[in-house]
């Protein structure tokens, strides 16, 4: 599910799941007896297979034992075709079409904005539950945004198996991480201004982005100039605010999608927030720094609940 490269809905240790072999052919190693593949559980299909999400997708699905009757694995017209073996069974990718989503109950999305915008509404109308990565439908006042661990009460009403679609759009990846830290302090004591600074890895802006900073690792060691296509500059050994784009409140549109996200989550426009978002050089796990402010005091006690 962040990241997300992390996702919420599922949890993540961040395995590698696929693993080329000689034949160029992904697999994973198998580590015990799965039991994940059931004729009584949902159908589910994976948007966006390919990609460093979407293969995180399956790792957390796999991780976590899901139980699934059959799985789709959906990428562009580019990817159809490739093979990979999951939990020992073959698949083939399939080029996502407005059919890819007949019989299927579950869908997780991950092939950026676009995409969700076009497929998720028809995947709901065919009656699946969509759970969208991307920021598509983040700020809809009609589309539930959920961490479950801080507010699965705004799913209530979305069940699999009524044939009823829904929308489930999961929050960007440095508002989970701040507020599955804040949530338990802001329930005891309220929080009335939130400073937060991110220190976001390579993972967060996709595969091909993590390929290029050990590219250009390797180029600088080198005494190459750096191959700058993701970036647009040097990320290796640098450190540079995130490159989503600035906004005419001088904040860039990775630090607004915290505030806004925040205030929508805990349903509270009043909050104060404020983002700093930097891009750091390293592959994997995004670091952030929170410093709150409580309208209530909080004692040693309610800091060791917060914990656990």
């Amino acid at each position: 599910m962040a990241t997300i490269t992390q996702n919420s809905f599922l949890s993540s240790n961040h395995l590698q799941l696929f693993k080329p072999n000689s034949k160029t052919k992904p697999i994973i190693a198998p580590t015990s007896v799965r039991m994940s593949l059931q004729e009584t559980a949902p159908s589910i299909a994976v948007v966006g297979v390919t990609g460093a999400v979407g293969q995180e997708f399956l790792s957390v699905l796999s991780d976590r034992d899901f139980p699934y009757r059959s799985i789709k694995m959906l990428a562009s017209k580019r990817s159809a075709g490739k093979q990979y073996t999951f939990q020992g069974h073959d698949y083939t990718v399939e080029e996502l079409t407005e059919e890819s989503f007949d019989g299927v109950d579950i869908a997780l999305f991950s092939a950026g904005g676009s995409i969700s915008k076009q497929f998720g509404p028809v995947a709901v109308n065919k009656g699946t539950i969509v759970v969208d990565n991307s920021s598509a439908f983040r700020m809809d006042e009609n589309v539930p945004l959920v961490i479950p661990e801080v507010n699965p009460d705004a799913m209530k009403g979305i069940k699999v198996g009524t044939g009823k679609g829904a929308l489930i759009a999961n929050p960007n990846c440095s508002t989970i991480i701040c507020l599955m830290a804040a949530t338990p302090l802001h329930r005891r004591a309220k929080v009335l201004r939130m400073v937060v600074s991110t220190y976001q890895a390579a993972s967060g802006a996709g595969a091909a982005a993590m390929e290029e900073l050990e590219l250009q690792t390797r180029e600088v060691l080198d005494g190459k100039p750096p191959t700058c296509q993701i970036f647009k500059q040097q990320y290796a050994f640098n450190l540079f605010s995130h490159n989503a784009p600035v906004l005419e409140n001088g904040y860039n549109e990775e630090e607004m999608k915290l505030v806004k996200e925040t205030r929508k989550i805990w349903n509270d426009m009043n909050v104060k927030v404020t983002a700093t978002c930097i891009r750091v050089p390293v592959m994997r796990a995004h670091a952030e720094s929170i410093n709150l402010q409580f309208e209530n005091s909080l004692d040693e006690v309610i800091m060791s609940y917060s914990k656990q």
